[in-house]
């Protein structure tokens, strides 16, 4: 396994994985906003593409890239769907706070 990837240490490329998916479960906790809540999970979504990628390069292998490519394409479906149901939420009830959001509700 090489340590580095262009001279950058490959622990530094994980921690800094690691804060990019803290800072995004902490938004999908913490935060009420769907919008916000999307952007939260594309972070986590980028950090694991960021940690696919770190150990592509330092084993010298190619399926963690393949695998990104999927995530991407997943990550681009979600964000297509979620931002169409928050428009036509927002457009019905005038929010798009999750808290308000209670048409599933019986």
């Amino acid at each position: 396994m090489n340590p580095t990837i262009s001279g950058i240490p490959v622990e530094y490329i994980l921690i800094l994985a690691c804060i990019v998916f803290t800072i995004g479960v902490a938004g999908v906790l913490f935060r009420r906003s769907a919008v916000v809540i999307f952007m939260s999970v594309e972070l986590i979504l980028n950090s694991v593409n960021l940690v696919f990628v770190t150990f592509s390069k330092a084993l010298q292998q190619v399926q963690g890239e393949v695998i990104v490519f999927f995530v991407m394409a997943i990550a681009a479906a979600e964000a297509a769907i979620g931002l169409a149901l928050v428009v036509a939420i927002q457009r019905r009830k005038k929010t798009s706070f999750v808290d308000e959001m209670n048409l599933m509700k019986w």
